[in-house]
C-alpha cells in the first residue's frame, strides 16, 4: 500500500511539475522547480521501496528523510514568506494543497523502513 501512495504521488507530482515547467515556469521558477525535485524523490522513494535488499532499504532511508526535510523545510518558508510562495509548490504549507499527505507520507515510511530494517542495520 505505501508503495502504491508513492507510486501515485510520483505520477501526481511529476505530472503537475511537467505542466507548470512547461506552460509557466516563467511565473515562478523556484516554485516550478522545487515541484519538479519533489517528484524525482517520489520516483526515487517509489523504486527504492518497492526494491528488496540492504542497498535499496538505504535508498529508501534517504530519499523520505529527503522528502521530510522538504516538505517540513518548505511548509515552514511557505508560511513564514508567503509572498515568495505565491504560486504552490507539492509540498507549500505542509502539502496543503494535496490533503497534507506530502507530510504523513515521509513519517510512514520511515516508520515501515525502521520496522524493516535489515538485520545488520537493526543491529
Amino acid at each position: 500500500m505505501l508503495v502504491a501512495v508513492y507510486a501515485i504521488f510520483a505520477l501526481a507530482a511529476t505530472s503537475r511539475a511537467g505542466v507548470q515547467i512547461g506552460t509557466k515556469f516563467h511565473e515562478a521558477p523556484l516554485a516550478y522547480l522545487l515541484s519538479a525535485f519533489a517528484a524525482v524523490v517520489y520516483i526515487v522513494a517509489t523504486i527504492a521501496l518497492a526494491r528488496r535488499g540492504d542497498g535499496w532499504w538505504r535508498v529508501a532511508l534517504v530519499a523520505c528523510s529527503i522528502e521530510l526535510l522538504g516538505v517540513l523545510t518548505i511548509g515552514t518558508l511557505s508560511l513564514v514568506d508567503a509572498a515568495a510562495f505565491r504560486h504552490p509548490t507539492v509540498w507549500s504549507v505542509y502539502g496543503e494543497g494535496y490533503l497534507f499527505i506530502p507530510l504523513v507520507l515521509p513519517i510512514v515510511g520511515l516508520y515501515w523502513l525502521r520496522k524493516s530494517a535489515p538485520a545488520k542495520v537493526a543491529a
